[in-house]
């Protein structure tokens, strides 16, 4: 039996990310009630192995003093799971957490946070992707904004 499920299993595989795009907040400009947003941008190494995997990433927004909206650094380790490839198309869910740090003038805070999001991943030539992502952060009650958006694209190289 282990001997059929090597043989049909897919190989490990891992790939890196580079990515750009924004955080979404309520926070900012005394907390209006739509959503604003801070460019974001990062990477993230995955490794997979029977479509389930770890995921390293870091992702940094930057501050904007004048719209009131904090920046935030995070570092997350995430458990990733891929569904089979279809074609070009590769669909994944994520869940994990990790550190934060958000700041805004004089206000600082260093924390633990959790997110969990999906996406899919579109090979292109070769080695070369493309990968669309939306994320949920929960930063808990010491951040100036607990909940927050991210979505991006990003560059990949599967190796």
């Amino acid at each position: 039996m282990v001997l059929l499920f090597v043989g049909i299993s897919k190989e490990a595989s891992a790939d890196l990310t580079a990515f750009f795009g924004a955080h979404y907040t309520s926070y900012g400009l005394m907390k209006t009630q739509s959503k604003l947003k801070s460019n974001v941008d990062g990477i993230a190494l995955s490794i997979s192995f029977l479509g389930v995997g770890l995921e390293g990433e870091y992702s940094n927004s930057r501050m904007n003093q004048s719209a009131e909206i904090p920046s935030l650094r995070t570092g997350m380790v995430n458990l990733i799971g891929h569904t089979p490839t279809v074609g070009r198309l590769s669909f994944y869910g994520t869940v994990g957490g990790g550190l934060y740090r958000e700041s805004l003038a004089e206000h600082q805070t260093t924390a633990f946070g959790v997110n969990v999001g999906g996406g899919i991943k579109v090979a292109i030539f070769g080695p070369i992707g493309v990968r669309l992502d939306y994320r949920k952060f929960s930063l808990g009650s010491k951040a100036l904004e607990s909940n927050r958006d991210r979505a991006y694209v990003g560059f990949n190289l599967i190796f």
